[in-house]
């Protein structure tokens, strides 16, 4: 006897019907445009929809509503939180920040509500962005009903591991995290209360980046500098933070959404625009629970790759495809000078996640 997992039976009946939104958290409804004659928009931009009239795309039926969110998918991409430097007493420079759990509803899907633990009232959190080297604080504040932490990956102390035993707040509490920014590179924070996994599902994570210090780096100063945010090198590429996870709505541990930065086909709905002669360089990060592991697959090109991004020099060259773990990240570099403007794809290359939801364009222009 065949069994259909749930996750897929969701879908059914939303795409047998074409354009008929299913109940608000029962799943979401798919158009399906195989057999469309549509040519591609002048611009990713043009229309509610982008490029989902293209032949054989599936796209969600609606949009959500980022402003009830509180935030944009595509706003994240860009939206590097540097904190603010103080002077401590002493004379010791800090970088610092203030973060906040917050309990919310986020729309997932259209029509589909999420009940979110989060940072900052967002998923992901806000993306943390420093130098090497430098001293940071983060003053997290526990706005929840719940108990939580903020686990940093890096190199720190125990006592600021933002474990059970050292650095959890219950709700009303306050825990102030304090080390140096090390080692350079792509990571990750997340909550590390118990159960960790219902932390992690529910929202509770964000983007670390620690950008290297270029005069600790003589022998690649150049490459240190690209990374450096507000340099001259740095202003010659794009950036985004793109994080993988996914969503699920029922509590039977199997996802029934898959994202990049939290809402369903959020990049097929309106691409996100590339400039040709500028090259791009993306923090991806897999948070993604219930599966083993996400991936990122691009179309029509080939990229270098950084695993965790804490080397100057690439651990893959001239791929296309790569696969994180839960926890897992790295830099992309990808070169778009020689390709001709348009609409280029990117997903999972897990079928069925791509299908639920992680499908993406960029428009080269």
């Amino acid at each position: 006897m065949l069994t259909v997992p749930k996750r897929r039976l969701l879908l059914s009946a939303g795409a047998a019907a074409g354009a008929v939104a299913a109940p608000a958290g029962a799943g979401f409804a798919i158009r399906s445009a195989i057999g469309a004659n549509h040519a591609a928009p002048a611009s990713g931009h043009g229309g509610p929809h982008g490029v989902s009239g293209m032949a054989g795309d599936n796209i969600v039926v609606g949009v959500v509503d980022h402003a009830r969110n509180g935030f944009d998918p595509h706003a994240i991409l860009t939206d590097w939180d540097v904190g603010t430097v103080v002077t401590d007493p002493d004379g010791t420079r800090v970088r610092e920040w203030v973060v906040t759990a917050v309990d919310t509803e986020v729309e997932i899907a259209p029509e589909v509500m999420f009940p979110a633990w989060t940072f900052d009232g967002r998923i992901p959190g806000p993306t943390l962005r420093c130098t090497e080297g430098e001293k940071l604080r983060i003053i997290f504040q526990n706005g929840s009903a719940h108990p939580h932490t903020m686990h940093f990956h890096g190199i720190h102390s125990w006592r600021m591991d933002g474990v059970p035993y050292a650095g959890l707040a219950q709700p009303g509490e306050r825990f102030v995290y304090e080390f140096e920014a090390k080692p350079f590179g792509c990571h990750l924070y997340h909550c590390h209360a118990l159960p960790l996994k219902r932390h992690i599902h529910k929202g509770m994570y964000g983007a670390f980046i620690v950008d290297p210090d270029p005069a600790r780096h003589p022998e690649a100063r150049g490459a240190a500098e690209s990374r450096l945010l507000g340099s001259a090198r740095n202003a010659a590429w794009q950036e985004i933070m793109l994080c993988m996870n996914g969503f699920d709505t029922n509590f039977d541990e199997e996802n029934e959404v898959y994202a990049v930065n939290t809402v369903a086909f959020a990049y097929q709905q309106r691409p996100i625009r590339v400039e040709r002669q500028r090259r791009l360089r993306i923090y991806l990060i897999n948070i993604t629970e219930f599966d083993p592991i996400n991936s990122f697959h691009l179309h029509g090109n080939f990229f270098d790759y950084y695993d965790h991004g804490t080397t100057l020099t690439p651990t893959l060259r001239t791929v296309d495809t790569i696969m994180q773990c839960q926890g897992q990240r790295g830099i992309l570099e990808i070169d778009w000078s020689e390709h001709e403007p348009g609409i280029y794809m990117f997903h999972a290359h897990q079928s069925e996640f791509a299908e639920l939801g992680w499908m993406s364009h960029f428009e080269v222009v």
